[in-house]
């Protein structure tokens, strides 16, 4: 069982605060969705616990198993068993799928796996998200498409087992059938080792994977909090009343 836990966490973007104040505790075998307005604060919160150095940290903690996350270099975090799943993957020229994910597994798992089930693990994954043998040939995220690059993502988080993964934005630019695959890598990760905390504006992938809890960020905090119906109560009202009381 493993718990991350945030308290009264306040980042800063240059001199501009994003996060003013932010409590939340994910444990294993629990589901989070953020929901809210864009410059809401939600990716902030994403890259600010993986450790991205654009974001400054001016207030608050986070931990992980009671181990202080903010006092880790990024692949430390990476190793304590934190993931992020990024809106927008980098492309990597001249590194090949295969090779990217292996040296990935090879650094948090502080060993390289044996080859024979690495690539037996590589496959079974790529077989579960409809991913051609060919893609793993394939430069990492060079030209992939928004639906490539999305599975590519659940396939690391396969591979790699994380504790808590944090999934920023990961149904953007899916379509229905692209959304259907992915949602059913993440629901086959999640079990009561694991925790989730997924990113989104929209319901839609919470009709695959349903949220235990649902939160609502707005003005760099959140506001409310509930279950699912919370989920389908902001698609039909949406984020007006927020964004006014933040205001």
């Amino acid at each position: 069982m493993s718990t991350l836990e945030i308290r009264g966490l306040r980042v800063n973007v240059g001199d501009k605060e994003i996060l003013r104040g932010v409590d939340l505790t994910v444990r294993s075998g629990e589901t989070h969705a953020i929901m809210g307005p864009n410059g809401s604060g939600k990716s902030t919160l994403a890259y600010a616990i993986a450790g991205h150095p654009k974001y400054t940290i001016t207030g608050g903690s986070v931990l992980l198993d009671g181990a202080d996350v903010l006092a880790m270099r990024v692949d430390e975090r990476a190793r304590a068993g934190l993931f992020l799943a990024m809106q927008y993957p980098v492309e990597v020229p001249g590194v090949s799928v295969s090779n990217f994910l292996r040296t990935a597994v090879t650094a948090v798992q502080g060993e390289a796996p044996k080859l024979r089930r690495f690539a037996a693990d590589l496959k079974a994954g790529m077989d579960a998200l409809h991913m051609d043998s060919s893609f793993a040939q394939r430069n990492t995220n060079e030209g992939f498409s928004g639906g490539e690059k999305k599975r590519h993502e659940i396939l690391q988080l396969e591979l790699l087992k994380p504790k808590i993964a944090i999934l920023d934005e990961t149904d953007s630019g899916l379509d229905v059938d692209a959304l259907r695959v992915v949602s059913e890598g993440i629901n086959r990760f999640r079990s009561s080792e694991t925790g989730v905390l997924l990113i989104t504006h929209y319901t839609r992938i919470l009709r695959y994977v349903t949220p235990d809890f649902v939160h609502v960020f707005a003005g760099g905090r959140i506001v409310e909090e509930g279950g699912p119906e919370l989920a389908e109560r902001l698609e039909s009202e949406g984020y007006e009343a927020y964004a006014k009381a933040t205001a």
